[in-house]
């Protein structure tokens, strides 16, 4: 379905192609970046030039044959960092012209979960493919619980590996009774449902075309397929959500993974909901409903209230689909265990456990906060209940519901996830800055979470691509590090190995 709100996002370059898996550098789009520090230039300065001589990150820049300097590129300051180095420029200063101190900006921004420095750091990732090299905390948040409790404990001595030797992959096929295809993603980790119409069509293509080059996968959502996707069809986890909406039988032929979504972490008993606003006449299309009309599934599939109807929704896409998988999206009650064996008894090959914590700014406070078993404490429960039904091993367990960082991901594999799921981190990686209007169609003033054709257009593609690129490309340094660090060769080693966690709320250790 060609669209006038999917046609804003064509571009000079082939936009239809899978990019490349190379890092490139892309800057803020906006005119000011936001950084941890502001930095003051007094009316003494006599442009001596020592502050751009000693400056490590060109913060200082006068250009050839400019008398002044450029204003201070205040996003690239490393703040007080350069104290423990020697270079911190107001000390160097022979006028005392210079002052450096948190930025107003960074001091409003974020919150207990998603901090000013979780925020500013996954923004530099995006930027750069690197990971932060100043003083920004990337690995834990500030919430006092959940993965911000658990660190690793990394052994003193571990063997020596060579990182090229370390394999970052992980199958999503490990059903032995089950002739479909075997599938491998490079890194464990894919992007979740983000429907047509809940954000920007650059944003879902973004996200498409990312995953296509990192050898991943993106969620369609349950808002249908457009088909500004189906080139990257390979790459596409389409949905079959409780509303029904946009699923067609030829969607679901050229899908490599049908994944039914029964409930989410960040609203379980409540369905989805996509309020009037976003309801545009191309997303009205797609589900098959009325422009400005607001869209609710409801829970629970009104056709399944036994594993038997369950698995006779499992065999309906396999039939339509003999080459394609099936993921089966739960939220995290707390018989979550039984759910999760009854959906591989079903013929699943992918459980999906979402817990709490998960969602955008669309998802309702109140239910995210108070309902769903936190991710952490649901992953080891069906890890082990899996192994002694002896299955564990015939089944891929993919998890999401508040992964913010690799190091929440690389915790959650160590409490027995095999991957990890995705969202929040991917909008924020294209600048969100967390202001919870996601379920107005003009609430994302950053052109993100919208439908509205002008605001659509602040974002382009081939930028909004790089930046999730280099998201990638930093997060798989950080893993390959961990798992050097850990002393194993796989990804797939480290699933389970709780004995290489600490809670600091249960071990008198020092946190590393």
């Amino acid at each position: 379905m060609k669209t006038a709100e999917l046609d804003i996002i064509e571009e000079k370059e082939r936009l239809d192609a899978i990019p490349e898996r190379k890092v490139r550098r892309v800057e803020e789009r906006f005119r000011n970046p936001v950084g941890k520090y502001k930095v003051w230039r007094s009316a003494a300065c006599t442009m001596c030039g020592k502050c751009v001589e000693i400056c490590p990150r060109g913060v200082h820049v006068k250009p050839e044959g400019y008398s002044h300097f450029l204003p201070p590129s205040d996003y690239l300051c490393q703040g007080f960092r350069c104290k423990e180095i020697g270079r911190f420029c107001p000390d160097h200063c022979p006028q005392s012209a210079l002052r450096v101190k948190l930025s107003p900006m960074y001091e409003s921004l974020g919150d207990y979960r998603w901090t000013a420095d979780l925020i500013l750091s996954t923004w530099r990732m995006a930027e750069t493919g690197e990971v932060p090299d100043g003083d920004l905390e990337y690995k834990i948040g500030a919430s006092g619980g959940g993965f911000d409790r658990i660190r690793f404990r990394f052994p003193e001595t571990p063997p020596r590996i060579d990182e090229r030797e370390i394999s970052t992959a992980i199958e999503l096929n490990k059903r032995k009774d089950d002739e479909r295809p075997r599938v491998q993603i490079d890194i464990p980790v894919y992007g979740g449902g983000m429907s047509f119409g809940s954000v920007s069509p650059v944003t879902m293509v973004a996200r498409a075309r990312a995953c296509a080059a990192w050898n991943t996968f993106t969620c369609s959502g349950e808002g249908g397929y457009p088909e500004r996707l189906v080139p990257f069809k390979d790459h596409i986890i389409t949905q079959v959500a409780t509303g029904l909406f946009g699923v067609r039988e030829e969607t679901i032929r050229r899908a490599r993974i049908v994944e039914f979504k029964y409930a989410q972490g960040a609203k379980p008993g409540l369905g989805g909901h996509l309020l009037g606003d976003k309801v545009t006449p191309a997303v009205a299309a797609m589900r098959e409903t009325v422009p400005g009309s607001s869209l609710f599934s409801p829970f629970p599939f009104h056709s399944v209230y036994s594993v038997e109807d369950h698995k006779k929704h499992i065999d309906w896409i396999k039939q339509i689909n003999p080459g394609a998988l099936i993921a089966v999206k739960v939220s995290t009650p707390v018989d979550v265990d039984m759910v999760a064996v009854g959906s591989y008894f079903a013929g699943a090959h992918i459980i999906h456990l979402d817990g709490s914590y998960g969602g955008t700014g669309a998802a309702p406070d109140i239910a995210k906060k108070n309902i769903a078993m936190p991710i952490e404490y649901a992953i080891p429960r069906v890890h082990a209940f899996l192994q002694s039904e002896g299955i564990r091993d015939n089944v891929a367990l993919i998890v999401s519901g508040g992964i913010r960082t690799l190091y929440d991901a690389a915790k959650a594999i160590a409490l027995g996830a095999d991957g990890v799921v995705i969202g929040t981190t991917e909008l924020v990686a294209l600048g969100c800055i967390r202001c919870g209007n996601c379920e107005s169609g003009r609430g994302c003033a950053r052109g993100i979470a919208t439908t509205d054709e002008k605001l659509v257009q602040k974002m382009e593609l081939g930028w909004a691509t790089q930046r999730l690129i280099n998201l990638l490309n930093a997060w798989h340094i950080q893993l390959l590090d961990i798992l050097r660090r850990c002393g194993l060769r796989s990804v797939t080693e480290l699933r389970g190995r709780t004995d290489l966690l600490l809670h600091l709320d249960y071990e008198d250790q020092p946190e590393r």
